[in-house]
This record gives structure tokens, C-alpha cells and sequence, in this order.
């Protein structure tokens, strides 16, 4: 067989299989033709070969074929090619990703007559699996981002004595970092801002526990101690090897009577006047300490007086030199807009941390909300 006629006949070939014309592909076949591939092993006759094609075009509806390399040696032609579809219906029994894949072939076909009687298949299917179990991967923790945010509370309250405001960047699909306005039957308002350590769907499933733990120990109306005290107790109980969490929770009262409690986490910035003050009463972090006991502090607010509580990816967020953004520069930053709405100052935080860090990756959740007392 010339190279022109070899040419001729891969280009039929390319453009059937293009056109998922199972029917013109195997009148290239010889009547005997025998077919091996690793996916259907081996096959002889017409009948077989057509079945081997139908079966590859309803897996992989979209399929094309790019069957551009060709060499020939005598009456063996070698085609070097890649396969490009969307994996709608999952492979190698893995669920379906949605996603783009392609993966190389190698055809070797023995030619009599013009006919093909004998056609190898090799699937270079390295790499395809891991790529497809990525891609599962990514759509569930992107499904998993939408429900921990619809977990997140509204990110403004206003209410008739404060107005809170909260956000939280984690720094990947999902994160260990959680905030929660809770209001309260006696009408009094409840913030809580947590920290779980480490990152990613182990801590996103703790934080969103403690969301619960809250909501539910929140509502019995015991002080801040006493509420962190019980979910301490709980989470101690469940043996969480490895895990443990920050929070801070404070309840502020229509009078301006502000109790809180905080377990191991950074100390929040109480702006009153022109001073700020951290408030660091409580204990030691949630899940580690069996007999942990829990203090907490009762202030009186003034009109105007404003909670700042964030988790330390704000402090430790790093430059591209490696520098710490640190508390010195968040104090100065509050500072300087203290007497902005809550949602500007909340959003300057944000921008002032961003502009220090700028190109430098992110490499922890960055958590804030902002209260403040009318």
C-alpha cells in the first residue's frame, strides 16, 4: 500500500468516526477483520467491529478523533491520534465529572486489499483517571462551598439596639473559619466568631457542627461561659483526634450590657471613644480539655461603640516578603475608620489586608464581623 493510499483511508476513517457513522467505519473492515483493544479485548467479524464503535459513541456522545500522524511501513499503518469528549456518563466506575477529557490513542492496522484486516487499539489512558477523580473532587467541594455558605448566617443584622455585619474568605473551596448572629428570645443579640484548625473539608465539617452546637446552646439563655463550657463538653465527648477550635461569644443587650467569653481565640478589639480595648477573658480552646472551665466579662456599651472580632488569618496574612500583616496594622486600621458605618469598616478591613498582601497567596481563611451598640 502506498502512503497515499494509507492516508486516504485513515482520513475516511477520521471522518467517520467523526460522524459516529458506525456503518461506513467497518465497510473499511475486511469481512473477517479482527479488532484487540484493552477496553473490549478481542473481536472478529464486521458485526463485532461496528459494536465496538457504537458502544464507544454512546459512552462518549461528543467524541472526536484527531488521527493526524500517520506512518506506513508496507501494508502496516501506524496512526498516532487523541480522543476529545465530555465525561457524561463516568468511567473506570467512577461517577460522571461533567468535565473535558482527552486521552492519546495508537492504532496499528495490518491492510489486505485496501481493507483493514486486523486493527490494534492502545489507550494511553495515563493520567485519565486521576484527572477525572480531581475533577469529581472539585464539584463536590464546590457543592460542598454552597451549602457551608447557606450555613453561614445573613451577613447584615440590624436590629433595634446594634448592627452586625460579618464576611469570611476561605482560602480554599471550603473552610474552617465561621462567624453567627444569633437572636435571642429575651431580644438580647448573640456574636460568635470560631476558628477550627486546619483547612479544608475536615475543618469545614467541624466548623459547620459548631454552627449547631451554637444555635442550639445559644438559645437555653446561659452566660457565654456556660455556653462554651457545654460545647467544650461535646466536643471533648466525640474524641475528635487532632481537632480543636477557637471561638469567641458575646451576647449584648438592649441596655448595652455586652457578656462574653472567650476560648483560645484572638482577642477581639472593643472601639470606645478614641481607645480600644481586647477582651480576652475566658478560657482555653474548645476540644482539648476535658475539665476546662470557662470565665467570662460583663461590660456596659455606649451608643456607638463598636466589637471588632476576626480570626488570625487577618493578623498572619503574609506579603509576597513573608511579612506579617500583625495586630499593629488591623488596631491602626480600625482606628483610622472607626467612626465609618459598620459594612465600610468591615470592608476596609478587608481592603487594607488584601492591598498589604497583594500578589501573595492566600494561605488562611480570613474571618471578621463588626458590631455596634445603638
Amino acid at each position: 500500500m502506498s502512503r497515499d493510499e494509507a492516508l486516504a483511508l485513515v482520513r475516511e476513517l477520521q471522518d467517520a468516526a467523526n460522524r459516529h457513522d458506525a456503518a461506513r467505519i467497518v465497510e473499511l473492515y475486511a469481512d473477517d477483520a479482527v479488532a484487540v483493544s484493552p477496553v473490549f479485548s478481542e473481536v472478529r467479524g464486521r458485526a463485532g467491529i461496528r459494536s465496538t464503535f457504537e458502544t464507544l459513541f454512546s459512552t462518549l456522545s461528543d467524541c472526536t478523533f484527531d488521527l493526524s500522524n500517520v506512518l506506513v511501513d508496507g501494508d502496516r499503518i501506524a496512526v498516532l491520534g487523541t480522543v476529545s469528549a465530555t465525561d457524561r456518563t463516568g468511567w473506570f466506575g467512577l461517577a460522571p465529572t461533567g468535565q473535558a477529557i482527552t486521552y492519546r490513542i495508537v492504532l496499528l492496522f495490518t491492510v489486505v486489499g485496501s481493507k483493514i484486516v486486523r486493527d490494534e487499539r492502545i489507550y494511553d489512558n495515563a493520567g485519565v483517571v486521576e484527572r477525572l477523580e480531581k475533577a469529581r473532587v472539585d464539584k463536590e467541594l464546590r457543592t460542598a462551598a454552597e451549602v457551608q455558605r447557606t450555613l453561614l448566617p445573613r451577613t447584615v443584622h440590624v436590629g433595634r439596639h446594634c448592627e452586625a455585619v460579618g464576611n469570611s474568605l476561605p482560602c480554599r473551596a471550603i473552610g474552617g473559619d465561621f462567624f453567627e448572629f444569633v437572636e435571642l428570645p429575651s431580644g438580647d443579640f448573640g456574636i460568635a466568631l470560631g476558628d477550627v484548625s486546619g483547612k479544608g473539608p475536615a475543618a469545614a465539617l467541624l466548623a459547620s457542627m459548631l454552627q449547631g452546637m451554637l444555635a442550639v446552646e445559644a438559645q437555653a439563655g446561659q452566660n457565654p461561659a456556660e455556653t462554651l463550657s457545654r460545647m467544650n463538653a461535646h466536643l471533648v465527648a466525640r474524641r475528635l483526634e487532632a481537632r480543636f477550635a477557637t471561638l469567641v461569644y458575646g451576647v449584648l443587650g438592649r441596655d448595652g450590657q455586652f457578656v462574653y467569653s472567650n476560648a483560645g481565640h484572638n482577642a477581639p478589639l472593643l472601639v470606645s471613644g478614641g481607645s480600644i480595648r481586647r477582651l480576652i477573658t475566658g478560657g482555653p480552646m474548645l476540644g482539648v480539655f476535658a475539665d476546662a472551665r470557662f470565665t467570662h466579662e460583663t461590660l456596659r456599651l455606649n451608643e456607638h461603640d463598636t466589637l471588632v472580632a476576626f480570626t488570625d488569618g487577618v493578623t498572619e496574612a503574609r506579603d509576597a516578603d513573608d511579612n506579617e500583616f500583625g495586630e499593629e496594622r488591623l488596631i491602626a486600621c480600625v482606628k483610622a475608620h472607626a467612626t465609618s458605618p459598620p459594612a465600610a469598616l468591615l470592608n476596609r478591613i478587608f481592603m487594607t489586608v488584601g492591598e498589604f498582601c497583594q500578589l501573595a497567596d492566600q494561605t488562611d481563611d480570613i474571618t471578621v464581623a463588626v458590631t455596634r451598640f445603638h
